[in-house]
């Protein structure tokens, strides 16, 4: 059974999105059971629309023609213009639905814009999916989630709509269930695990340290597990019971092993030439569908090789 859905605007070509599933036990080509729904379009239709990318198979715009189509694979078919496509050097498109978009951040890119004195315009991963999200459909918006630091890369997620976002910021901790992240440790860490706790507050330097007033204070609990450890490094598994800003890079600093590449908060080797911190993994809740969501990022190769 196939749905057709029409998504219209001003001063844009509307989209005419058919989608349906191989409802079939067996797996066939993609041409072959694209003819199966439109049985009265010619074969050379149905190939402009590969051509043109047109057809998308779970999620992915295809040109193939005999790409396998696995019984329960989702096609959606564009009959009006190209599928969007989303590429960027520093920012990778992870998963999108009508309600969140999950990317992979990239080194150096902000996740959201910040005030430059300069006014030249810095682009943040905000901007980069807002563009995309705009070439899409003019009235489509984006909303910010949460945040990585500039120089940490890995999983992170942005709404597209007010309910998902609301839902996200206002229960946070119950919706997120996992959060892994790998980073590289200045010395080698005694303890094979552990945890730390401690109230984090912020100075007039935007720099955030732990204080004993818990008035000042919100509790941060981060929980450590070592990987490996080599060459006066090690490597740690950190995950957040709580998240706030720069918790991962404070308590490695209060740990007397601050992130490599971190001279913000003590490190004094930068042998990467970055800050050695990579969001790993993000398992949560769906803000709307409720459905369990688990994303995972390759660890940068070159934290092996600085280890090994």
């Amino acid at each position: 059974m196939r749905k057709e859905r029409h998504h219209s605007g001003p001063q844009f070509k509307a989209d005419r999105i058919i989608t349906f599933i191989n409802e079939s036990e067996q797996e066939k080509g993609l041409l072959e059971i694209v003819e199966e729904q439109f049985k009265d379009l010619s074969r050379s239709e149905v190939k402009s629309w590969l051509k043109h990318g047109q057809i998308m198979l779970n999620g992915e715009v295809t040109t193939s023609f005999d790409k396998p189509v696995k019984p329960g694979s989702e096609i959606k078919i564009n009959r009006s213009r190209a599928f969007i496509r989303f590429r960027h050097p520093r920012l990778k498109l992870l998963y999108e639905d009508d309600d969140i978009i999950v990317v992979e951040k990239g080194y150096g890119l902000l996740s959201v814009g910040i005030p430059n004195p300069s006014k030249k315009k810095i682009e943040s991963a905000y901007d980069i999916l807002r563009e995309y999200l705009k070439k899409k459909d003019p009235r489509n918006k984006l909303f910010v989630v949460h945040r990585l630091d500039r120089d940490t890369t890995g999983v992170m997620m942005f709404a597209k709509n007010e309910e998902a976002q609301e839902t996200l910021r206002h229960n946070w901790n119950n919706f997120v269930l996992e959060r892994h992240y790998i980073a590289l440790l200045e010395g080698l860490v005694k303890n094979d695990d552990g945890i730390i706790k401690s109230r984090l507050t912020e100075n007039s330097q935007y720099k955030v340290y732990s204080t004993s007033n818990e008035e000042d204070g919100k509790l941060a609990v981060t929980r450590y597990k070592i990987i490996e450890r080599g060459h006066g490094l090690s490597m740690v598994e950190f995950t957040l019971d709580t998240g706030r800003k720069n918790q991962i890079r404070v308590h490695a600093s209060e740990m007397g092993h601050p992130i490599c590449g971190d001279r913000k908060y003590g490190a004094k080797q930068s042998r990467l030439g970055r800050l050695c911190l990579h969001a790993k993994t993000l398992r949560f809740a769906h803000p709307i569908t409720k459905k369990d969501m688990y994303f995972e990022s390759p660890v940068p190769i070159g934290f092996y090789k600085a280890i090994r």
